[in-house]
């Protein structure tokens, strides 16, 4: 018997675990299955008096579907949602028995989402791919979007598991009024989590570590491999982590018409130009700059890194209000206090709404008239300030901070004059 003979005969189900234990654990499960132990399901938990029956039910009913009926089965559960625990069974199965094919679905309706291109995206909230307890109430704060993360946040021996994790969570989670997005791993793992998630309908994926723009177009091929003609895309966001893809922005951008947003990940850009992160971030403005200017050049949204410092709101605030400078139009989010404040720093200013009212309604006007030339106050107002106004207005209206009949309100309030308002044109 040669080496590779008594190795396929020796091989075969293997012990394994899945999810989390401990006092500390909550909202989640810990799946331990032992193919050569004592069969049966043996099951813990913190709410057995209120859900006893039907978790009991839920396991018996998973394990039967796996086909493991012969296997020692243990769960010990901190209040983990049905969705949780199929995922964590699931993936312990598989951990088991490689070859297994069988998938459980949760049990929750599948869900049909459409994504949206010039969505506001001030802010997207990354959330572990391998920890529910962000998942469960994330929506609660209320983000642009969601961003359901399987790739730094999530240790190489945990990827799998997450990847089923994040299949059932968006399927099941509750994100209210968010873009549901998900962070793939960096080429060619990515690919594996394409086939997982697609069928659940995230709105969005990121793309880590592009560098090229075949990786955009590799992952739009194989989301139209999985889901066909008859289900809507998602739309993408590349993400520039290196010198090279910040060279090649503008080539990434147009990999693909679903790219929708382009985005920065400083932390591994200043680690590939071998200098440290700072905070006035002068070593980065470059990439930033060409990130903003390429977007903008295919017709994209530029969405700037995350603030790594939770606890400094007043370093956020200048952070987003330097981003707003350059032309970025969101942020990234690693906990859900930053929200607020990101929202806040890319909303316009009251005075900022007076200024770009009184320019299109003077624009407005003047082309009623027929008048080719423009003026408020003392200055000439031109098309690309016109443009810029009309920017702020919409935004304006779509943050509920401008009333959709304001036209008729400016007539009958006193707005700022027209020479306090041209001379900051």
């Amino acid at each position: 018997m040669n080496s590779s003979e008594r190795s396929s005969r020796t091989a075969g189900p293997r012990a394994s675990e899945a999810g989390h234990r401990g006092p500390e654990v909550r909202s989640d499960c810990w799946v331990h299955i032992d193919p050569a132990g004592p069969p049966g399901v043996r099951i813990t938990s913190k709410v057995a008096e209120l859900y006893g029956r039907s978790l009991e039910e839920l396991v018996q009913g998973a394990v039967t579907a796996l086909r493991i009926e012969t296997a020692s089965v243990t769960l010990e559960d901190q209040g983990a949602l049905p969705w949780v625990i199929l995922a964590r069974l699931e993936a312990a199965a598989r951990a088991a028995w490689p070859e297994l094919e069988t998938t459980l679905d949760p049990p929750c309706p599948a869900v049909t989402r459409r994504p949206v291109r010039d969505r506001l995206r001030r802010s997207r909230l990354y959330l572990p791919g391998d920890s529910p307890k962000f998942m469960l109430n994330a929506a609660l704060h209320v983000p642009d979007g969601v961003i359901l993360d399987l790739e730094d946040s999530v240790a190489p021996a945990r990827k799998d598991e997450a990847r089923i994790l994040v299949r059932n969570a968006l399927r099941c989670g509750e994100w209210g009024e968010c873009e549901v997005m998900v962070r793939i791993n960096q080429l060619p793992l990515g690919l594996r989590d394409l086939e997982a998630i697609l069928p659940e309908g995230p709105e969005m994926i990121l793309i880590p570590k592009v560098e090229d723009p075949e990786q955009v177009t590799e992952v739009e091929r194989v989301c139209r491999r999985v889901l066909g003609s008859d289900r809507p895309l998602p739309l993408l966001m590349p993400i520039i982590e290196s010198g090279k893809g910040a060279v090649f922005a503008y080539a990434i951008a147009s990999g693909s018409a679903q790219v929708a947003a382009l985005t920065i990940g400083l932390e591994d850009y200043t680690a590939d130009l071998g200098v440290e992160r700072t905070l006035d971030g002068r070593e980065s403005l470059w990439a930033r700059s060409a990130l903003v200017n390429a977007a903008r050049a295919v017709g994209v949204q530029p969405i700037d890194t995350v603030f790594s410092d939770v606890a400094d709101e007043e370093g956020l605030q200048d952070a987003v209000r330097e981003a707003r400078g350059l032309g970025f139009v969101g942020k990234g989010c690693i906990h859900p206090r930053q929200i607020r404040v990101i929202h806040e720093a890319f909303a316009p200013t009251p005075r900022e709404i007076e200024k770009a009212t009184a320019i299109v309604a003077v624009f407005e006007q003047a082309r009623v008239r027929g008048e080719g030339v423009v003026t408020l106050g003392s200055k000439m107002i031109d098309k690309p300030v016109v443009e810029r106004a009309l920017r702020t207005v919409d935004l304006a209206l779509r943050l509920g901070l401008l009333a959709p009949d304001w036209r008729e309100q400016r007539t009958s309030e006193r707005p700022a004059s027209a020479a306090e308002v041209g001379d900051e044109v």
